[in-house]
């Protein structure tokens, strides 16, 4: 599956072997990697939680946006839910095109679509204890 919501280590290389075709002479690899801080907050693990179908719907939207505007790309995306350490792979972006340009582009696009609408939530743990991040109760902030 091109698009996916994944529990277990993510395998990149089978996400290339997705988006490889004969015309591609460029294929560029994006993985998010759990770091050891935030914002200036110390982080030891992270906690990862997707509303699955609705999160890979979304994502699948946001490969065929990217393929409508840059023609002869191809684009795929794992990203895992869980609790994960310091040093694991939390998603991976692929894309293939033609040309270096056009596949640079069309990963960077992939990766903050997915970080911008893709309904899965971040929950820290540190020192402090464990917070979402990013989370906005979602009836704030809208005029009706």
């Amino acid at each position: 599956m091109k698009f996916a919501i994944v529990e277990v280590p993510i395998d990149a290389a089978a996400l290339e072997v997705l988006v490889a075709h004969p015309s591609a002479g460029a294929v560029v690899r994006f993985d998010g990697v759990v770091r050891d801080h935030n914002e200036g907050r110390t982080v030891t693990k992270l906690e990862y939680e997707a509303y699955g179908s609705m999160a890979v719907l979304e994502m699948e939207r946001i490969g065929a946006e990217i393929a409508g505007e840059l023609p002869d790309v191809r684009v795929a995306a794992h990203h895992r839910v869980g609790a994960l350490d310091v040093g694991d792979v939390a998603i991976v972006c692929v894309a293939s095109a033609v040309h270096r340009g056009e596949a640079f582009d069309a990963c960077r696009r992939l990766i903050d679509r997915i970080k911008e609408r893709v309904p899965i939530w971040k929950r820290e743990h540190g020192p402090e204890g464990p917070y979402w991040v990013g989370w906005q109760d979602a009836r704030c902030g809208h005029d009706h």
